[in-house]
């Protein structure tokens, strides 16, 4: 097929926002999928995708559509289709790093809109993504059928944000696939065909990409930039420099479906063989060993937002949750995971994630895929903590060190100054909500910058706060406190100075790094006592008396007493002198004396997890 038939394009929105609905009309009406194997959320295979109802992982898919209806001649189109690349991306903003991959695959992008919702705020973020990476913007209303939808206030909103006029909004239904022919003219006609290379032998090949097969090993997502690629081609990786055989080549329609060939300017799937982790990598280029071709520019790496240990509930597991671990990192490129040991919980990976939603995700997907029983310790930022020289006496010479690990944070007598990550934050939110979001706002340490009319009856809240407190609730705040209207979006910014401190939890006279954390000073009294609370409901009796104690700033500030089980030893008596009685319950408090001093802490796995979820 000429390359002049050929749009490659995304879908990008706001989380929610119908882009798997959509995705399902456009396969239905280009003829992708037959009607009898149609069903909701075609793109989204994953299981944990169609029980949350978002899209997690990216999906490419190749549609063919003919930009009229041709007449038959001979059973045939009289015209030749056009090509339909498109890749469908997650909407939520812990996996913008998926989108950010996505839009350098292609030349063009829906921005779908809710009409029922307006613009949200995770809606600048990927339009302000699409930008950066130079696309044709399609700007598109969905839900148009809906009786809550404002189309006309909406459309105001769109053409307001991406500069175009009202005619060039194009309205759909993905529910009723209203509007959908003409979305697809629309795409057909706006969004630009590839560019032809100068030399077309030169093959150029762009991992946006992977995922593995225990049969085919990695299989490569790739656009074609130049060049083509065949089944039984000799290829490598122009950054690894891994020479392998194409096994096989494909396109997905939407399962993968075999090809004899990869053209310039088509979107598919390389089958390498490799089974080796640590060779594939997104943005890497795949280049043909017959004609040498230059790397394209390839990706920026993903920065983690938060941070949290994964151990196995058994050690027995270690071996297997670390190779769990390496074949999400395949399929998942934007986490990363080293190996630490903790006194509590044995061995474990400290893991990066881009927010909460990913760590969670992550999460289920070990113990669903891989039938794992994991212990998840709270999730912290990093900090950038400068300590006194232990061998300064002066106090001027000092160490810089980034703790990514609470009970690796130093004592507060060796610190002189703590610097933390903050984001900034924007809200779109109804003008009524905002009296009320302030004080909310105020709790976390946010500093709002800007207030700013948004459409009618909306306001955009623009502000700064430290990253610690995003991490603390404030999703959940925000949304219980507008009804779910509010939308938030965020973007990592400087360090600054921090006032925080470290608290250790004592059990028995025992440090338990597990539970270890780093909480803003001011909070810090409050906090000690709630999590002391918590932990004295969650930990089941012992047989010794057991203190649990909250210590920071070198001092207890919190301290709960469990009581210990209590063996009636004089209930077998029957009669006879009281002093009876008193030998025994003498001679019970030395046994429970003595078991005190050789008293191990005993923590069921069940506690950790229970106290690592907060609002259980």
């Amino acid at each position: 097929m000429e390359l002049k038939q050929i749009r490659n394009f995304s879908i990008i929105a706001h989380i929610d926002h119908g882009k798997s609905t959509l995705a399902d009309r456009m396969l239905e009406v280009t003829g992708t999928i037959e009607a009898r194997k149609m069903r909701d959320q075609v793109l989204d295979s994953m299981e944990l995708e169609r029980e949350r109802g978002i899209t997690i992982k990216m999906q490419p898919v190749q549609m063919l559509w003919h930009l009229d209806s041709p007449e038959l001649v001979e059973g045939r189109a009289s015209s030749e289709p056009y090509m339909l690349n498109l890749i469908d991306t997650p909407g939520h903003i812990d996996f913008s790093y998926e989108v950010s991959r996505a839009l350098k695959a292609v030349e063009g992008s829906l921005l779908l809109v809710d009409s029922t919702q307006g613009v949200q705020a995770q809606t600048l973020t990927t339009l302000a993504l699409a930008r950066e990476s130079g696309l044709v913007i399609i700007p598109c209303l969905t839900k148009v059928d809906s009786p809550l939808a404002r189309i006309e206030e909406t459309t105001l909103e769109l053409c307001t944000l991406t500069g175009c006029s009202e005619a060039d909004v194009m309205k759909v239904s993905g529910k009723t696939g209203e509007g959908v022919k003409e979305l697809l003219a629309a795409i057909i006609e706006r969004i630009p065909a590839p560019q032809p290379v100068v030399e077309h032998n030169r093959t150029q090949a762009l991992v946006f990409d992977f995922s593995y097969s225990n049969h085919k090993g990695v299989i490569v997502f790739v656009r074609m930039f130049g060049g083509a690629i065949a089944k039984g081609d000799l290829l490598s990786f122009a950054a690894s420099k891994q020479q392998f055989q194409a096994l096989e080549v494909g396109v997905f329609m939407p399962e993968a479906t075999a090809q004899p060939i990869l053209a310039e300017g088509t979107i598919g799937y390389i089958v390498t063989g490799i089974k080796q982790p640590g060779i594939a990598s997104v943005g890497d280029t795949i280049i043909s060993l017959k004609n040498s071709a230059p790397a394209l520019p390839g990706y920026s790496q993903p920065r983690p937002v938060v941070w949290a240990s994964i151990y196995p509930e058994s050690q027995d597991d270690f071996d297997e949750l670390r190779m769990a671990l390496g074949r999400l990192r395949l399929s998942d490129s934007a986490f990363s995971f080293e190996e630490e040991v903790s006194g509590a919980l044995g061995r474990g990976y400290r893991c990066g994630f881009l927010g909460m939603l990913h760590l969670e995700i992550i999460t289920e997907r070990l113990r669903r895929e891989f039938d794992l029983e994991l212990i998840v310790t709270m999730p912290s930022v990093t900090y950038e903590v400068t300590t006194r020289h232990p061998s300064s006496t002066s106090g001027q010479a000092s160490n810089r060190i980034m703790v990514y690990s609470p009970h690796l944070f130093p004592d507060d007598g060796s610190v002189t100054s703590v610097k933390e990550p903050w984001v900034t934050v924007s809200i779109i939110t109804p003008e009524r909500y905002v009296g009320t979001l302030m004080p909310f706002m105020y709790d976390h340490e946010a500093a709002v910058d800007e207030l700013q009319q948004f459409g009618e009856d909306r306001v955009k809240i623009g502000a700064t706060m430290p990253l610690r407190e995003l991490m603390r609730g404030f999703f959940d705040g925000l949304k219980s406190i507008t009804s779910g209207y509010a939308s938030i979006a965020y973007e990592q910014g400087e360090l600054k100075p921090a006032d925080v401190v470290r608290m250790d939890i004592i059990i028995g006279d025992e440090p338990q790094p597990a539970f270890t954390r780093i909480i803003a000073r001011r909070r810090l009294q409050e906090d000690a006592e709630e999590f002391v609370e918590r932990l004295e409901q969650l930990m089941p009796r012992q047989q010794v008396v057991m203190k649990i104690q909250a210590k920071a700033l070198g001092k207890i500030i919190s301290s709960r007493t469990m009581k210990a089980f209590r063996k009636d030893v004089t209930g077998h008596l029957y009669g006879g002198d009281y002093s009876r009685k008193l030998k025994l319950l003498d001679k019970q408090k030395k046994g429970k004396k003595k078991m005190r001093e050789h008293a191990n802490v005993n923590i069921p796995h069940d506690v950790f997890i229970k106290v690592m979820k907060q609002g259980d």
